[in-house]
């Protein structure tokens, strides 16, 4: 009888190991839509009238989000890889290519957001920077 349960107790702790992998993302908040505060020389003002934000409330396979954009005008997506250690990276960027009439803080932020490659949660809070001094500032869309 010990035989058994202890074989028992030894194929769930092999189990629970084998399941628990040292590139998975400890922080689960990341999957917000999280609206854009912060970003280059436009204003707060600015990023609220275009409605900037990213979500990354889409498919999920692995640290892999399927994500989407918007700067104003055109929809944005991407896949996003989150590492355990604040590295990100951003592949597959793409848009709609429709003409409108004020695309500047659009065309800055494809210019620049597949170069980000840290990422930060502090609470409510998503910052984004690359390895020039570059940041990308959010706070999450649910937020109170």
């Amino acid at each position: 009888m010990k035989n058994i349960i202890l074989s028992f107790f030894t194929v769930f702790i092999l189990t629970m190991v084998l399941n628990c992998s040292a590139t998975k993302v400890n922080n689960q908040h990341y999957q917000r839509e999280w609206m854009m505060v912060s970003f280059d020389q436009f204003t707060k003002q600015q990023l609220m009238e275009n409605g900037a934000e990213i979500n990354l409330t889409g498919e999920k396979s692995g640290n892999q989000i399927k994500g989407t954009a918007t700067m104003g005008c055109n929809k944005i997506f991407y896949l996003a890889e989150l590492k355990n250690n604040g590295k990100i990276k951003f592949s597959e960027i793409g848009s709609t290519e429709m003409a409108c009439k004020n695309m500047e803080l659009e065309n800055a932020f494809m210019k620049k957001f597949g170069s980000m490659k840290n990422y930060l949660i502090e609470g409510h809070r998503l910052t984004l920077s690359d390895d020039k001094g570059s940041e990308m500032k959010f706070i999450a869309a649910d937020w109170d």
